[in-house]
């Protein structure tokens, strides 16, 4: 048969004391703190005018946008029907079901109160988050193969994986596609970028393409990535994923084009 038997890994890291840490959790953590200490490190490194508590701020209130956001995405978009019937369920994060549109919203309400509050460059804010923003991105969706869910769609490919929630049929590793383009490659060519000072010094410039890049790959992953099972797919042959993505795309040309054309400074 094609492609590889999903490997046995526990979606639970360890517990303590009965109450289990799980992989999905631990991702967000350990993006945050990633996120956080690189920060810290660029602004010494650009002499870019922000205090540790300024960014331990926008840290703070970017998470909890990120959490609040990130869930009330999931329910308004895949799980109405479900919540609406175990309301309680909304509460169980751990369980994963988080909405990256909506915990994107919620880290930019976070970002814009910090800047707001603390006196700060709302743009400067949103660059530094668009440049570690994608270590999380990367671990989220390793977290997603390890719980074997967001599973593709069937396919012959050899690469293919016989996820066990996945009916054991062949299907996409689509986790480990978002993982590698909307992680690693987001990643790698913002940073790229940020050396440049022409581009570092047009705010926003960095946040534009992390917009732009984030919903062309995941609107191109969503060809192979089987729907939410609950949603099936939608007007044109679409999924909710591929929907939600095409304002993305275009706030991201708009950004791009105005932060372009706009003095530096």
């Amino acid at each position: 048969m094609t492609g590889f038997d999903f490997p046995v890994i526990s979606p639970i890291a360890f517990s303590i004391g009965g109450f289990a840490i799980r992989w999905y959790s631990l991702a967000y953590l350990a993006g945050i703190i990633a996120a956080w200490f690189l920060t810290l490190r660029m602004i010494k490194k650009y002499d870019l005018q922000l205090s540790k508590q300024q960014v331990e701020d926008a840290v703070f209130f970017a998470t909890l946008g990120i959490i609040f956001g990130g869930r009330l995405g999931y329910v308004l978009f895949y799980g109405r029907e479900f919540f609406w019937h175990h309301p309680l369920q909304i509460l169980a994060i751990w369980h994963g079901g988080m909405s990256f549109h909506g915990g994107a919203v919620g880290a930019v309400l976070g970002l814009l109160y910090t800047a707001y509050s603390r006196k700060i460059n709302f743009w400067l804010l949103t660059d530094l988050a668009a440049l570690f923003a994608p270590i999380g991105l990367f671990l989220g969706r390793i977290a997603n193969f390890i719980n074997d869910e967001l599973w593709g769609r069937v396919t012959d490919l050899p690469w293919a994986v016989r996820f066990p929630n996945g009916g054991g049929l062949p299907r996409h590793p689509s986790q480990l596609y978002e993982a590698f383009l909307e992680g690693v490659v987001i990643f790698v060519v913002l940073n790229i970028l940020w050396k440049m000072p022409k581009v570092r010094e047009k705010r926003g410039i960095v946040s534009a393409l992390f917009v732009l890049m984030y919903a062309v790959f995941r609107f191109l992953i969503e060809y192979v990535r089987q729907p939410d099972e609950q949603l099936g797919f939608l007007s044109l042959g679409l999924t909710m994923g591929q929907w939600l993505s095409v304002p993305v795309f275009l706030l991201g040309i708009f950004l791009l084009f105005v932060f372009c054309f706009k003095p530096s400074k």
